[in-house]
């Protein structure tokens, strides 16, 4: 799905408690997870010890972990949403919740569904709140879900 474009921040406020995207499938290597384990320096063998996850591990198999399905959310809003004009920095202030209701088996897919939860002027900007959904291909429940601040500095 195309990503939503609008020509400045201004024009969410008619997206405002709408689904914006949802995003194309990206599958989930153990080549990523083995990376972000790597960058994070979170080895847990249920991330990267395949033999032993397929033996030991309820899911089978390794599985991502929960703060790599949310690093992906950068990911998922370029392809959700693109601001043409208007933004001189976007920020990623924070997050106010974040869960993850289910596991991310290496070998599936994920994507996500993004919705414009709030917005609100704020000093020389507007603040947007996200809830973004990380859904996997064929699952019963979401890997992630979390509520996302960003920022968009005029």
């Amino acid at each position: 799905m195309p990503p939503l474009v609008l020509e400045t921040p201004d024009l969410l406020k008619d997206y405002v408690g709408r689904e914006l995207a949802l995003t194309d499938w990206l599958p989930l290597t153990q080549e990523r997870i083995q990376q972000f384990a790597d960058a994070t320096e979170d080895h847990q063998w249920i991330h990267v010890d395949r033999e032993r996850a397929q033996r030991e591990s309820p899911f089978g198999t390794t599985v991502a972990h929960g703060f790599l399905t949310l690093s992906l959310l950068s990911h998922f809003m370029h392809q959700a949403l693109q601001v043409r004009s208007g933004v001189r920095l976007a920020v990623n202030y924070g997050l106010n919740k974040v869960r993850f209701p289910a596991p991310a088996r290496m070998g599936s897919k994920l994507r996500a569904r993004v919705t414009l939860a709030s917005l609100k002027e704020i000093r020389r900007g507007t603040q947007a709140v996200f809830s973004v959904t990380v859904e996997v291909e064929g699952g019963e429940k979401p890997c992630c879900v979390a509520e996302w601040v960003v920022l968009y500095f005029s």
